[in-house]
């Protein structure tokens, strides 16, 4: 599958990386903060960072996902604020990420920080049937905990 990235600042590949995958076992491949100047998100703050990149997906059998970077959700607090991005197949504007500060502390992005991770996975697009009734099943309509810790 191949995927196409375009640079829409004249910063990629000079300041900020062009994104690439860490390691031969990585799953997704780090977004870089576009940024001329810092930025300071206050705790319980939002903001939406720019990673001057657009892509093109080569399909409506592919869908980018934008997920959190662990150290960065973990350490301070920081995720995406939306917890999952989905960028389209159709979508070839400019990648954001919507950042929001969970923590205690401000925390300030620099620029080129990697901010979030981009993983393409593929999609099934269902047939929908509106039925009735659904099928019996163990668990029944059990919801939140239903199973047990």
């Amino acid at each position: 599958m191949e995927l196409k990235i375009k640079a829409v600042s004249p910063k990629i590949g000079k300041e900020i990386p062009t994104p690439f995958y860490a390691t031969p076992g990585s799953a997704a491949m780090d977004l870089h903060a576009c940024l001329d100047q810092p930025i300071t998100l206050l705790p319980g703050g939002r903001t939406v960072i720019p990673t001057g990149i657009a892509i093109a997906l080569p399909s409506a059998d592919y869908v980018a996902l934008v997920l959190a970077r662990s150290g960065l959700g973990i350490k301070h607090g920081v995720v995406p604020s939306n917890c999952v991005g989905v960028i389209d197949s159709d979508y070839r504007g400019e990648i954001m990420v919507g950042l929001y500060n969970s923590g205690e502390s401000e925390y300030t992005v620099q620029p080129a920080d990697r901010i979030a991770q981009l993983m393409v996975v593929p999609v099934v697009q269902a047939q929908i049937q509106m039925v009735d009734e659904l099928d019996e099943t163990q668990r029944g309509t059990g919801g939140f905990g239903s199973t047990g810790k």
